[in-house]
């Protein structure tokens, strides 16, 4: 017996929002850059009827039965990839995966052409994860169906910041249609090359959080004030505050050059430990995107603390949000009322 789920137009839901499409008009999800604050919101309090779904026996719904997904991860990501597929099979989807390692684009063949074979197979929607900034953007432009970033270079990692906001309004106990007005939150770590730090500041900006960056010298964007945050590169001064701190894994795959002293120095001087995490306000929690470097950026004792650690609860948040991104972006093909008749579906960075 399958359990009960709740309409994805929901009174509860619709009554907060824009009626029909025009809640979310875009048709793919290529960033938080171009989406509304109401956008951010609604793709949130979509998912929470899958958190409930995630956590009952039975965590199948058949809503996109008869779809087919294709996740084309161009880079390896095991967490991601494991969540997208999931998450479309939980849906009831069909869902195909494409490794990077097995795929013609190793032999040489271009990414429009890839782009176009994955359109001819005539997906009903695509995740994209790519090692080059915009290659999912230009993927999205060559294909009929909606595409989803899964993470493309240094530009953006849509869904990782959704299920961020989302994990801490649980942990706050916030409920559905609240935004997060006057939180502090610290991000530090590897900002030069997360995709993952630019779209938490998108989207957690977007919902009012109060912001700063932390980060060595070498690893701190030039400019990143413009994106109404504080800069620190003193881990102790930047912690002054804050209500949830957020890690980085240090991206040595991205780095030419010697961008930190040692891993040594860097745990000295930016590691999470408890000490440092008593310097940030006393119910303070702890985030971070995955996979750690345990040592390094943050400690053991402080990534496993049995009340302050949100990590597992980010895993579970993430299945959820990739449920609700899914369920909306395929409502135009599957014909739910309000959204099949929709041609307005916006054409800029995240549509």
């Amino acid at each position: 017996m399958q359990p009960s789920i709740p309409t994805p137009t929901s009174n509860a839901i619709s009554a907060r929002y824009p009626a029909g499409a025009l809640a979310f008009p875009h048709r793919d999800l290529t960033g938080i850059a171009h989406l509304a604050r109401h956008e951010i919101l609604y793709l949130l309090d979509e998912a929470e009827q899958w958190v409930a779904l995630n956590r009952q026996p039975q965590k199948r719904a058949e809503v996109l039965s008869g779809l087919t997904i294709i996740n084309a991860f161009f880079e390896n990501s095991t967490r991601t990839l494991l969540s997208f597929e999931i998450a479309g099979k939980r849906l009831g989807a069909d869902v195909v995966n494409m490794h990077a390692a097995t795929s013609s684009v190793k032999k040489g063949e271009t990414l429009i052409d890839t782009a176009m074979t994955l359109n001819a197979m005539h997906a009903d929607a695509i995740v994209i994860r790519h090692a080059s900034s915009g290659a999912v953007r230009l993927i999205a432009e060559k294909v009929d169906c909606p595409v989803l970033n899964a993470g493309d270079g240094q530009h953006e990692h849509p869904t990782q910041a959704l299920l961020d906001a989302l994990t801490i309004r649980h942990a706050l106990g916030l409920a559905p249609g609240s935004d997060l007005n006057g939180l502090k939150v610290t991000i530090c770590g590897d900002l030069l090359h997360s995709r993952v730090a630019r779209s938490n500041i998108l989207c957690l900006t977007a919902l009012g959080v109060d912001i700063s960056v932390c980060a060595p010298p070498a690893l701190m964007p030039s400019g990143i004030e413009a994106m109404g945050v504080r800069p620190f590169h003193d881990f102790n001064a930047a912690l002054k505050g804050a209500n949830v701190v957020m890690m980085l894994r240090l991206q040595q795959e991205r780095m030419e050059g010697q961008f930190i002293p040692s891993p040594r120095e860097y745990r000295h001087l930016y590691g999470l430990t408890l000490d440092r995490l008593a310097k940030a306000e006393p119910d303070a929690l702890v985030m971070h995107p995955g996979p750690m470097n345990r040592g390094i950026e943050i400690d053991s004792t402080v990534a496993d603390h049995p009340t302050r650690s949100l990590i597992t609860r980010q895993v579970e948040s993430g299945v959820a949000i990739r449920m609700a991104c899914l369920e909306v972006l395929t409502r135009r093909a599957r014909g739910v009322p309000g959204w099949a008749d929709s041609d307005g579906f916006g054409a800029g960075g995240a549509a």
